[in-house]
């Protein structure tokens, strides 16, 4: 009897060791499958996930996220050709809209030499307004589609190319770009009503960065602060390269400025808006390596920029 207990017990235990082992290892197997998984979502790669385990269930685990993969891949790459076919017909359209309107504008400063009626002259005021709202239209279109052509070519460069677009970017004190940035709007802003307050260190903060791209950034959360503003604005720099844009915004809330930095999003109150400003800023940034956020707290805007 006692032989037969023990040897149920070394059964047992055997079984116990087995089972103890089969959980080891598909804990294992697990935790490659979840850490291929991450690093397939945030990498551009085609290499599927393997597993060392042998156990069916796993390996069919493994299988159907492998599957599943494959076809976000797909859908990845037709809306990656699907926005690169986009973005070069509004580089084309906003390219050949230039010529005409230029034509438009040179005719209408013929037609303001003449004699008019106060109807006509009214009437060429309308035109002149909408003329104008084409044409920063097209200019911002335009923009946003360079600037998103620059980041695809950035991520798509050969060394070579790299290595030339380096030379592009220098030794950039922030404290002077930004200085540079409000001077150049300052006549805008008084006109608004904005008194700019700067806080920023005495040591420089330099940055290797691409100045007209730094003077894209800033010029366009500038103009974001004239359409929104409630009269005030501070910007803030540290030595640590972050800089922040802050002023009261009552007419906005928070949901609309957690949509202002998507691609044509407006708010109704930006007369003559084309949506892309942010946007712009937005891809400029990430281009050199920036972080922008976005932040609207009591009734307070607050724009994060990090280099």
């Amino acid at each position: 009897m006692e032989i037969w207990m023990l040897g149920l017990t070394g059964i047992l235990l055997i079984v116990v060791a087995v089972l103890g082992l089969k959980i080891v290892l598909m804990r294992k197997a697990a935790r490659e499958i979840s850490t291929a998984f991450a690093d397939r979502l945030t990498t551009e790669t085609n290499i599927l996930i393997d597993i060392s385990s042998r156990d069916r269930y796993m390996r069919s685990l493994a299988a159907d996220i492998n599957a599943q993969l494959r076809k976000l891949r797909r859908e990845r790459l037709r809306y990656q050709q699907g926005n690169m076919e986009v973005m070069d017909a509004v580089t084309s359209i906003s390219h050949d809209l230039r010529t005409p309107l230029t034509a438009i504008c040179g005719y209408l400063d013929l037609l303001r030499q003449t004699e008019q009626t106060p109807d006509a002259g009214r009437y060429l005021d309308i035109i002149e307004e909408r003329v104008e709202a084409l044409r920063l239209l097209t200019e911002e279109l335009f923009g946003y589609s360079a600037a998103v052509s620059m980041v695809r070519g950035s991520r798509e460069a050969s060394c070579e190319e790299v290595s030339h677009r380096e030379g592009l970017y220098e030794e950039i004190s922030l404290n002077s770009a930004l200085e540079e940035s409000v001077s150049a709007y300052y006549a805008a802003l008084k006109k608004h009503q904005i008194t700019p307050y700067i806080a920023m260190p005495e040591a420089k903060v330099v940055r290797r960065l691409n100045k007209n791209a730094l003077s894209r950034i800033f010029g366009n959360i500038l103009s974001n602060v004239l359409k929104y503003s409630d009269g005030d604005l501070e910007i803030a720099l540290s030595e640590q390269g972050e800089i922040v844009f802050a002023n009261h915004a009552a007419a906005l809330d928070e949901l609309q400025v957690m949509q202002l930095c998507d691609r044509y999003y407006t708010v109704e109150t930006a007369a003559n808006s084309t949506g892309l400003g942010l946007s712009i800023a937005k891809e400029l940034t990430e281009q050199m390596n920036g972080t922008i956020a976005v932040q609207y707290e009591e009734g307070m805007l607050r724009i994060y920029i990090r280099f």
